[in-house]
């Protein structure tokens, strides 16, 4: 059997003896559309030395996937490049063949895509997958191509290799999904990777970690990086250059401790103003006003629920006081979202119990615990795909209302309910414009901000947010954190707030809760868990929190 690892360098295309890897120059792309072309990206200008990692920042819709669709010949059916330039290596390539672009593709320039769940092929064990770039472009044979999956998978984190090689797409989550990307993004060591959004859905010791990987390619390689985020942390931490986008144009271009020191155009002002690391909602809402008698809203004590053999949630206690914030942290698989659905009644505790406003709910049957609903509302962290598509505005917030009432209450009680919807989307920051609107004609944030208003409109006490601003760009993520810490301060809302993003925990939150294996490893007020953690675990994830550049600016 063959050991050795390292793929096989196929000829390449021709290449030019010095100067960038990667340069693009004056590229416009548009897209074809009823009536015309649409403009995406208007002559955008950078180079990439090997080695060099530029990160693309800027709001959804700013042409950041664009560019990077470009440079690797994916634009869709519709997608053209309207002018200027991209070379690899001296040589042009928006004019090659597809052949031609094919062989570049993955051997030389590579890409790890934005969204895992449309990525891999659903049929397909993910090892066979990751093994189709080493068939394509080494001369590895069959056992060694499998070896180097292996090697792969454990240089992405996982354990028990063999187990995940053998695994289809629907057995893992979607974080591990994203690591079986990268995996095959690395596979043959490429001279250029594009890096759309690589880590949006990990954890933050996860995403260190695949970080790192891709560093030490750059590092031991040469490898350049075109990395595309909406978390400046991680811009800043882990590039040579940031190059700013808004509205398809590059509005600034630094090395990245100059963009972090002295930013020279407004909007990169606005967006580092935005990071939730420099945010500190909690204690302005700690000093306005505390309670002079803090009372339970929610409250769990020894807490389990068990799938089988496995316990997701293993004797977990909290109390969340009225008014107040509860955040709870961990990786993937520690038990988060499997208490958030407990505590919404959406899932049976297998031991334990929970109290709702002094209430015990655990023991309450699904007829019995549907008055007390109302009062505990949850916003889950993908709110398309929690809205049904043919459902406009109107209908997905008037939803919990209409299920509670009679059919004749329907009827009767419409005009009220308009009322109460759009006094909803106010409160969610967004105007009764918005009703007949359906969720595919609405940005991330503003279908956010409809989860949201679906959440109040049934006048709930408590609101349990699974993962609420995990996909958003930071300077819509400011704008909904600041957002919910305003409707708490007006409505004295009691939320439970699940996430993986740190920095947004500490900007929002009065206690935090870390777990991991299902049990709570550590609690107590935010900042000195923070500043004083006592779990090894705990420190193990705020050593791996992006924006240290961000920090100390």
């Amino acid at each position: 059997m063959s050991t050795d690892s390292s793929p096989s360098s196929p000829p390449r295309l021709s290449v030019a003896p010095s100067g960038p890897v990667l340069a693009v120059s004056e590229l416009s792309v548009g897209y074809r559309v009823a009536g015309g072309v649409r403009d995406a990206v208007r002559e955008v200008s950078f180079e990439l030395a090997p080695g060099q990692v530029l990160a693309l920042v800027g709001e959804s819709g700013s042409g950041k996937t664009t560019i990077g669709h470009a440079v690797l010949g994916l634009l869709p059916a519709n997608g053209r490049v309207l002018g200027g330039s991209i070379a690899y290596r001296g040589q042009d390539v928006t004019g090659l063949p597809e052949r031609r672009l094919r062989d570049l593709r993955g051997r030389s320039i590579s890409l790890i895509p934005q969204d895992p769940t449309v990525s891999l092929d659903p049929v397909r064990r993910v090892g066979p997958q990751v093994e189709d770039a080493l068939r394509l472009h080494t001369d590895l044979d069959a056992e060694a191509r499998r070896v180097r999956v292996h090697e792969l998978f454990e240089a992405v984190g996982f354990t028990d290799v063999e187990r995940r090689y053998r695994q289809f797409p629907h057995e893992l989550s979607g974080g591990m999904r994203q690591r079986v990307l990268i995996a095959a993004a690395i596979a043959v060591e490429p001279d250029v990777i594009v890096a759309d959004e690589p880590t949006s859905g990990l954890d933050a010791t996860v995403q260190a970690q695949v970080l790192d990987l891709i560093d030490d390619l750059r590092r031991r390689i040469g490898t350049a990086v075109v990395l595309i985020t909406h978390d400046l942390g991680v811009a800043a931490d882990r590039s040579d250059l940031v190059g700013v986008l808004r509205r398809g144009q590059l509005v600034e271009l630094a090395p990245t401790e100059q963009f972090v020191r002295d930013p020279q155009h407004e909007y990169s002002k606005h967006l580092l103003a935005s990071v939730p690391s420099r945010l500190d909602f909690a204690r302005e809402r700690a000093e306005a006003a505390a309670p002079a008698d803090p009372q339970p809203a929610i409250e769990a004590v020894e807490l389990s629920k068990h799938y089988g053999d496995h316990a997701a949630v293993d004797g977990v206690s909290f109390a969340v006081e009225l008014g107040s914030t509860l955040s709870i942290v961990g990786e993937s698989g520690s038990g988060k979202s499997t208490t958030a659905r407990v505590l919404t009644g959406l899932t049976p505790a297998t031991s334990g119990r929970v109290s709702l406003l002094g209430t015990e709910i655990s023991t309450l049957s699904p007829k019995q615990f549907r008055p007390l609903r109302r009062d505990v509302q949850i916003v889950f962290q993908n709110p398309y795909a929690s809205f049904d598509p043919r459902f406009d505005v109107f209908s997905v917030v008037e939803e919990p209302l209409r299920s509670f009432q009679s059919a004749g209450a329907r009827r009767r009680d419409r005009a009220a309910n308009r009322d109460r919807v759009t006094a909803a989307l106010e409160a969610a920051s967004l105007s009764a414009s918005f009703l007949h609107r359906h969720p595919r004609e609405l940005s991330g944030g503003q279908r956010q901000r409809v989860a949201i208003a679906r959440a109040l409109v049934s006048e709930p006490k408590v609101v349990v947010l699974d993962e609420p601003v995990s996909a958003l760009d930071v300077s819509v993520q400011a704008q909904i954190l600041e957002l919910l810490v305003e409707l708490q301060t007006r409505l004295g809302l009691t939320y439970v707030f699940i996430s993986h993003d740190l920095a947004a925990v500490r900007a929002i939150s009065d206690r935090v809760a870390v777990m991991r294996a299902g049990r709570i490893v550590e609690q107590g007020p935010v900042a000195e868990v923070f500043e004083h953690p006592t779990s090894p675990y705990t420190v193990q994830l705020l050593d791996a929190v992006a924006g240290r550049r961000l920090a100390v600016r």
